[in-house]
C-alpha cells in the first residue's frame, strides 16, 4: 500500500476547497443586463412561435418598451411590461440604438418655442432626420397636434428609371442659335425636385421630422377661403371682437367673440428660399359680420417665427398714447443680402441679414412703427425683382 503523508492530504483538501468554492460561485454571477426593442407599427400581435399557424399571446403598440428574450431570423422573442411573451416581426421594431437618438433630439427641442402649430393629416412617423429613407420611430395619429419648429428641405430621391423621362429641355432653342426645324437642346441638367420637412413636437414631448404634405397648419375654415391658391404658413390671433350676430355656430350656439388673425402664405412649391412671401391681417366687419382684409405684404422673402405681442404708440399719439394694442413683427431679408439656398447637409435655411418689420393694428388700419418716426426704411430683397414694371407691362398690353 502507498502511504499518504500529511502534505498529500492537504493539498487534497485544499483542491476540494476550492472546487467547492468555484461551484457556488454561480449563485453570485452578475445578471446580465436586460436588452429592449420599441414597437414601430401601431398595433402588433405576439405569437406562441415563428410558423405559418401559431397563436396570439398578448398584443403591443407604437413607442411600446419590451424586454428581448431570444432573437431568430428577422423575428424577436420579447416580453411586455405586463409579462405577455411572445414573438414579433424584428422590421416592426426600433433598438435601443434609435431610441437614445430620438430621446437625444427630444431633449436638444424640449424647450424650442413653436413657431406654428398644426395637425397630422394622417398616420404618420416621425423620422430622425429629413428624408423619406432615415430611421423612423414614433408614429402620429390621424388629428394629431402638432408644434412646428424649424423647417428644412432636401433633394427628394429619384426613381430609378425616372429621371431621364422628366428632365425637360431648359432655356430658348431661338437663343443659341437653333433653326425652325431644329430640336431644342436643353442648356444643362434640370434642377432636382426638393422636398420640404418640419421638425415637429407632439403633446407628449415626442419630437422628429415629418413630411410637410401629411400635416396641414392649424389654421380655421374661414381663413382657409381666402387663401387665394397659396399655402397658409402660419395664422395667428391678434385680438378678438364682440359681435352678437356674427352668424358663425360652434355646437349650435352662436360665437359672439371673434377672432382677428394675422396669416403668412407661401407658394405650394418645397426648397423656397423663405418661409413666407405675403402677410395678411384678416379683421372682422361687425355690420357685414366678414371677414375682410386690413392689410397686406406680398413679394418679400419672409422668415419665421411671428411675433404677437401688444404695445403702446411709440408715436406720443394722443388718442393710443396710453393704450396696448395689438402688434406683430417679422423678418424679412435685406435688399443687399444673397438669396440663401438650403444648406445640402442639413436641409436647414440661413438667410443673411435680415429687417424686423413692427407693424400695430388700430382699429382697422394697420401702421408700421420704426426705430425713428419720420426715416426712410431699409431696402428689403424680393423674390421677383420687378414686379411693378411687370404690373405695367400688363396694362400696356390690355
Amino acid at each position: 500500500m502507498f502511504g499518504i503523508n500529511s502534505k498529500s492530504v492537504a493539498l487534497l483538501a485544499a483542491i476540494a476547497v476550492l472546487s467547492l468554492g468555484l461551484a457556488g460561485c454561480s449563485h453570485f454571477r452578475v445578471k446580465p443586463a436586460d436588452k429592449y426593442v420599441y414597437v414601430t407599427a401601431k398595433q402588433m400581435f405576439l405569437r406562441d412561435r415563428v410558423a405559418a399557424v401559431s397563436n396570439r399571446t398578448g398584443s403591443v403598440s407604437s413607442g411600446e418598451k419590451l424586454v428581448v428574450l431570444e432573437r431568430a431570423r428577422r423575428w424577436v422573442k420579447v416580453r411586455t411590461p405586463r409579462g405577455e411573451v411572445g414573438w414579433i416581426e424584428e422590421n416592426k421594431t426600433a433598438d435601443q440604438g434609435l431610441a437614445d437618438q430620438f430621446e437625444e433630439l427630444r431633449q436638444k427641442h424640449l424647450h424650442d418655442p413653436a413657431i406654428a402649430s398644426a395637425v397630422a393629416r394622417d398616420e404618420v412617423y416621425l423620422h430622425a432626420a429629413p428624408g423619406l429613407k432615415t430611421d423612423r420611430f414614433f408614429l402620429l395619429a390621424e388629428g394629431d397636434k402638432l408644434n412646428l419648429l424649424k423647417r428644412a428641405s432636401v433633394v427628394k430621391p429619384v426613381v430609378p428609371g425616372a429621371s431621364a423621362a422628366t428632365a425637360k429641355p431648359v432655356g430658348d432653342a431661338r437663343k443659341a442659335g437653333a433653326g425652325a426645324g431644329d430640336a431644342a437642346q436643353p442648356e444643362g441638367p434640370p434642377p432636382p425636385v426638393m422636398e420640404d420637412w418640419w421638425l415637429v413636437r407632439n403633446a407628449k414631448g415626442e419630437t422628429g421630422w415629418v413630411y410637410s404634405r401629411m400635416i396641414d397648419v392649424d389654421a380655421p375654415d374661414t381663413l382657409v377661403r381666402y387663401a387665394e391658391g397659396q399655402r397658409i404658413v402660419g395664422a395667428y390671433v391678434l385680438t378678438q371682437v364682440d359681435d352678437p350676430d356674427s352668424g358663425i355656430l360652434n355646437n349650435g350656439q352662436t360665437v359672439t367673440s371673434i377672432p382677428e388673425y394675422l396669416a403668412v402664405f407661401s407658394p405650394y412649391k418645397a426648397g423656397l428660399p423663405y418661409d413666407f412671401n405675403q402677410v395678411r391681417v384678416f379683421i372682422w366687419n361687425t355690420k357685414k359680420h366678414r371677414y375682410e382684409t386690413a392689410f397686406r405684404e406680398h413679394n418679400i422673402v419672409g422668415y419665421l417665427p411671428v411675433v404677437i405681442g401688444a404695445n403702446i404708440d411709440p408715436y406720443g399719439h394722443a388718442e393710443n398714447s396710453k393704450v396696448q394694442l395689438p402688434a406683430f413683427a417679422y423678418r424679412v431679408l435685406a435688399g443687399d443680402a444673397a438669396i440663401p439656398t438650403p444648406d445640402p447637409t442639413t436641409g436647414l435655411l440661413t438667410p443673411g441679414r435680415t429687417i424686423e418689420k413692427t407693424y400695430r393694428l388700430e382699429g382697422n388700419l394697420c401702421r408700421r412703427i420704426l426705430i425713428a418716426p419720420g426715416t426712410q426704411p431699409p431696402a428689403e430683397a424680393h423674390p421677383d425683382p420687378e414686379p411693378e414694371k411687370k404690373k405695367d407691362a400688363g396694362r400696356r398690353r390690355r
